[in-house]
């Protein structure tokens, strides 16, 4: 399974930002798909995902401004993002855990960063 995100770049604070990932070789629309985000000096962590492609969970902190939607016929994974702060700068992942193996994939990133 290949990943390929896009979409990351700077935006002003409050702004809006979508970034997406495209999912290539054996993959399921039940398999597990989220992003996940690491800034500078802190570790990685959830976003939001689609668990077996079915349930959403989201960071807590950011589910009132984020939102993860799927379009399993383009086998894309997208992430809309309101309302941006400067504590959401990092470099977003996108991830996909396959039922069939039990393995995990990492896409290469893509960076988002918010400005004053």
């Amino acid at each position: 399974v290949q990943l390929q995100a896009s979409g990351g770049g700077s935006v002003q604070a409050g702004g809006s930002l979508r970034v997406s990932c495209v999912a290539s070789g054996i993959i399921f629309d039940n398999d597990t798909m989220g992003w996940y985000r690491q800034a500078l000096g802190k570790p990685r962590e959830l976003v939001a995902a689609f668990i077996n492609g079915i349930k959403t969970v989201y960071a807590y902190r950011l589910k009132d401004r984020f939102t993860i939607s799927k379009d399993n016929a383009k086998n894309t994974l997208s992430l809309q993002m309101d309302s941006l702060t400067s504590e959401d700068s990092a470099v977003y992942y996108c991830n996909a855990r396959t039922n069939s193996d039990g393995r995990e994939y990492w896409g290469k990133g893509t960076l988002v960063t918010v400005f004053s």
